[in-house]
């Protein structure tokens, strides 16, 4: 049974439409689904929410820490409410699973995620859950911080947000604690869309943006 979510991500308006940033529009969504709102709570570092589902208290949080320090919000909740580690679910971005997928996970190591890194250090644990959101990679490793800084393209953003949209329909199996049938809802991928046909006179009429400097993370 799921107590606590977790969205990842940096605070403020640079860094809101960011892949790095995809665990808050996750847990953005859920709120909207629960309707509550994400109020700023300084005692525990970040935006908080609580409701009750089917009798049992459910915690909404987005620290706002930045990133590096997320486990000194996620920590901070979860010890005063006496939260175990394995009823917390982190949704944050993934760089090895491409947009338009999401990945359910149970403990394992950090795998140089900095927000997950803080997480296991303050909760002494690498056994809470996981919503892995497919952002893709660079291709190379030396990029991979201005990638997650930059914001995706526009279908990368369009398939990140159906993926995102289709994984809230396992929330009430998540919160229910039937891990395995959200596992396999939220590993079910909607099929690949072909796209129309560009017109040949329209192939070089636009030429996009280029991406603007992106931030030190």
């Amino acid at each position: 049974m799921i107590k606590l979510f977790v969205g990842l991500g940096n605070p403020g308006p640079e860094y809101e439409a960011t892949r790095h940033n995809a665990g808050f529009w996750w847990v953005d969504a859920l709120a909207r689904e629960l309707k509550v709102n994400l109020v700023l709570d300084k005692s525990y570092h970040g935006v908080v929410a609580r409701t009750t589902v089917k009798g049992h208290t459910l915690w909404l949080l987005e620290p706002r820490t930045f990133m590096n320090l997320s486990g000194k919000s996620v920590g901070a909740l979860a010890r005063f409410f006496k939260i175990k580690p394995e009823e917390i679910l982190v949704a944050h971005d993934e760089l090895d699973i491409v947009p338009g997928q999401l990945k359910l996970k149970f403990g394992g190591s950090h795998a140089g995620h900095n927000g997950l890194r803080d997480i296991h250090a303050q909760l002494g644990s690498a056994d809470y859950w996981r919503l892995r959101i497919g952002v893709g990679h660079p291709g190379v490793k030396s990029e991979v911080v201005n990638w997650v800084l930059q914001k995706p393209s526009q279908d990368h953003r369009l398939a990140i947000e159906e993926a995102l949209a289709r994984s809230l329909k396992a929330a009430p199996m998540l919160i229910d604690g039937e891990m395995e049938k959200a596992t396999m809802l939220i590993h079910t991928h909607a099929p690949v869309r072909a796209k129309p046909p560009r017109k040949a006179e329209s192939e070089n009429a636009c030429i996009g943006k280029p991406a603007e400097p992106a931030p030190k993370e």
